[in-house]
């Protein structure tokens, strides 16, 4: 009976994360941010698009109006990209990258990780321009959207979580 409970807590442990992490991209301007910042282009816009219609070029008050909207739906877009993201797990059996995209489409991208690979990219000035993982003849991008900040504090976190399992044989 004690032999079953034994193995039963070495699978257990097996399946506890070593590492977790959930990736996101940065956004520099909130929500308050954002509205105060087109609130202020919006009046702006407004208010020379009302002086060009009153002097009579008409035309160029509806430019204003077009800059203001693609400036608006450019933010969207750029939101909307932000909510992709990327949640890794690394346990002492498995190794998961699960990317999930802005619309909430995820794949998964599973290694062994004994024989799972981290690769990473430096250039000199900018430090980890990108990082993969590969292995049994996969390999995918990790942390693309990260500043260089992140990418270099992910790098060191998740080498250290695949040398810890590799080295509990």
């Amino acid at each position: 009976m004690d032999a079953h409970l034994d193995a039963w807590e070495d699978h257990a442990s097996e399946d506890r994360p070593v590492f977790a992490a959930e990736l996101t991209a940065h956004r520099s301007l909130g929500r308050k941010g954002f509205r105060v910042f087109l609130g202020v282009s919006g009046a702006v816009c407004l208010l020379y698009g009302l002086f060009f219609v009153v002097s009579g070029a008409w035309p160029v008050g509806l430019f204003f109006g077009l800059d203001f909207l693609a400036l608006y739906v450019a933010f969207r877009f750029n939101y909307r990209s932000g909510l992709a993201r990327e949640q890794v797990t690394v346990t002492r059996s498995d190794l998961s990258i699960r990317k999930i995209s802005p619309a909430g489409l995820a794949v998964e991208h599973r290694f062994n990780p004994f024989w799972a690979r981290f690769g990473v990219s430096r250039h000199e000035e900018f430090g980890i321009t990108a990082m993969h993982v590969s292995g049994e003849g996969k390999r995918t991008d990790v942390g693309s959207f990260l500043n260089p900040d992140d990418r270099e504090s992910f790098a060191k976190a998740f080498k250290a979580a695949l040398a810890t399992v590799k080295r509990r044989i």
